[in-house]
């Protein structure tokens, strides 16, 4: 039976007529109601529930955290280890937030549980599976803006919630599950995960920590930053020499990984060439055949992330200034850095290719040059495939009588990996209040407002995907780059001409290529008057291209430092200022 639901558009003086468009309307609503009850009513109910609980010997104190409950039919790996982006390879993870959770008590997984990839425990096939949980614990940040929030610390893993140290797991089970059956499988998280193995100094790589006090006083408890330095050659045999520092801006590393001193062993094929590639940076690195410099690398993980984006943001607090006043003054001073800003350079790929480019925007007078490989969104009208200011929705791309799910991660040859709404949904499942640690969460960390409940303000509805517009704006006039430099022209213009440039390839696996080519058009526009960027582009080349010319990604890579090394020198070299040191040219 199909009803149609009389509206009335104009107030009419027949009472009569109103009364019948009011019956109509109750009749339409009672039917409305019942179709509802009936369809919930049909759904299956999952009478599945995994019961999960920790003994005191673990810890005798109640735990905040977020469970994370993995169910694999690939019993080769952990389940831990099998949550993916791309849907249709994930295996199935349910997540659930406990507060004061007491040992021996017991916290429940059942049909009420967001899912990823499928939604519900009821839609799980019945088969036989490995089943893992683990809690990610929280600890309560008290921050100088008075709001307490309860978050994943990081531990040295670089926020892996899965190799987390101290978070609770139990060794996978293998069991039958069917949801239609009215079965409880009971887990006791009986592991703890070991502490991470700082790494050792060697000849030419150093490794240093320092407390920020700009962190510490945002976050309310001491705040470290790190660096790994790689030396150049003969810095023992010039005890007076002075060097530029080029600061190499990426995911966390507890080390320096692309710096091999003896030749490949391993077998994989591609893992064999990422291992030449670096012993052949080790041989030029260490043979004179590169300029010398300090080549640093960065570590700022956080409780949203495992780096900041090196701004400054309300969330995370002053990263951008604690690493430009803080941990890179002490890495010169540490290892006879010249310290003064035509010394200085950036370079990083996707996250870190953002933010050497925005280091680059926000302190244009402390750096003296930025290569921004396959940046995360520079233009927010490309944040991806959304365009923040005028598309309603993040999920869909909507017409008067259609929908399309909007994608969110392809293959090089067009295939799409992953949408939208799934993929926000995951992180969802991760961690609520954008505490996925993963990088929609970071994003808005990073990019938005603090919320009236002291977590990062939302730019989405993340069950819907309804965009809002006044978080977008604040987006805009905050970290949107391109918006930036084209609002700050007069200013910027001359500062950053000659000094930024970028590579990507076209077919980058999240779009990002996108927001470059918006970059260029302002960039190339007739009314900007200052070359202020390069840019280089690869057909068919998915994320991490990073210049080079029509050459592999992985050639790209494992050239890079070969490649850019030489051009950072003869720019440093022809914009340093009379009686410049020069120390570091032996």
């Amino acid at each position: 039976m199909t009803l149609i639901c009389p509206v009335a558009s104009k107030a009419s003086s027949n009472v009569r007529s109103l009364t019948r468009l009011a019956m109509l309307f109750a009749i339409c609503v009672l039917f409305a109601c019942c179709a509802a009850a009936q369809s919930l009513a049909s759904r299956p109910t999952s009478k599945l529930r995994f019961e999960i609980s920790f003994p005191e010997s673990l810890s005798s104190q109640p735990l905040d955290g977020h469970i994370l409950l993995g169910i694999s039919s690939d019993p080769s790996t952990e389940p831990r280890f099998q949550l993916r982006e791309e849907e249709a390879f994930s295996a199935q993870f349910f997540g659930l937030d406990v507060d004061g959770w007491k040992p021996g008590a017991t916290a429940i997984i059942d049909s009420t549980a967001l899912g990823y990839p499928l939604v519900r425990l009821d839609q799980l096939l019945p088969g036989d599976y490995s089943v893992q949980a683990v809690l990610n614990i929280y600890e309560t940040f008290e921050r100088v803006d008075a709001h307490t929030l309860k978050l994943p610390p990081d531990k040295g893993e670089g926020q892996k919630w899965h190799s987390k140290p101290g978070n609770l797991l139990n060794k996978p089970l293998r069991v039958h599950l069917d949801p239609q059956q009215g079965s409880v499988v009971r887990i006791q998280l009986t592991e703890k995960i070991a502490p991470v193995e700082p790494p050792k100094d060697t000849k030419y790589i150093k490794h240093i920590r320092v407390q920020s006090k700009l962190l510490t006083a945002f976050w309310g408890r001491p705040i470290y930053l790190g660096a790994s330095v790689l030396l150049p050659d003969g810095f023992d045999e010039h005890p007076t020499a002075h060097y530029p520092v080029l600061v190499h801006q990426g995911h966390f590393e507890p080390d320096w990984e692309f710096f091999a001193a003896e030749p490949p062993q391993e077998a994989r094929p591609d893992r064999l060439s990422y291992r030449q590639y670096a012993h052949r940076f080790y041989q030029d690195w260490t043979s004179g055949r590169l300029p010398r410099m300090l080549l640093v690398s960065i570590q700022h993980a956080n409780p949203y992330y495992d780096d900041s984006y090196a701004v400054n943001s309300a969330n995370l607090g002053p990263y951008g200034d604690a690493i430009t006043e803080e941990l890179i003054p002490e890495v010169e001073k540490r290892f006879r850095g010249i310290g003064q800003p035509w010394a200085r350079a950036l370079e990083g790929g996707s996250t870190g290719g953002w933010e050497a480019l925005a280091q680059q925007v926000f302190y244009p007078d402390f750096f003296n040059g930025a290569y921004s490989f396959c940046p995360d969104p520079v233009d927010f009208r490309a944040y991806e495939l959304v365009n923040l200011y005028e598309d309603a929705n993040a999920f869909w791309s909507l017409g008067p009588f259609g929908k399309v799910p909007r994608a969110e991660m392809r293959a090089s040859t067009g295939q799409i990996l992953a949408t939208m709404e799934p993929a926000v949904r995951l992180e969802e499942v991760m961690g609520s209040h954008g505490r996925s640690t993963e990088q929609f969460g970071i994003w808005q960390a990073v990019f938005g407002p603090v919320g009236s409940d002291g977590y990062p303000k939302p730019i989405w509805n993340p069950s819907t995907g309804v965009i809002d517009p006044t978080v977008a704006a604040y987006w805009k006039e905050h970290y949107d780059l391109r918006y930036i430099l084209e609002r700050d022209l007069a200013t910027l213009g001359p500062k950053l001409a000659g000094k930024i440039h970028f590579a990507v390839g076209d077919m980058d696996t999240w779009y990002l290529n996108n927001a470059v080519h918006l970059m260029q058009r302002f960039v190339d526009s007739p009314k900007n008057p200052f070359r202020i960027a390069e840019f280089e582009y690869s057909p068919g080349k998915p994320h991490c291209y990073m210049g080079g010319g029509d050459i592999s990604n992985l050639e790209s890579q494992g050239t890079l430092y070969q490649r850019i090394m030489p051009e950072i020198a003869r720019h440093m070299t022809a914009t340093a200022p009379q009686g410049a040191d020069m120390s570091w040219k032996y």
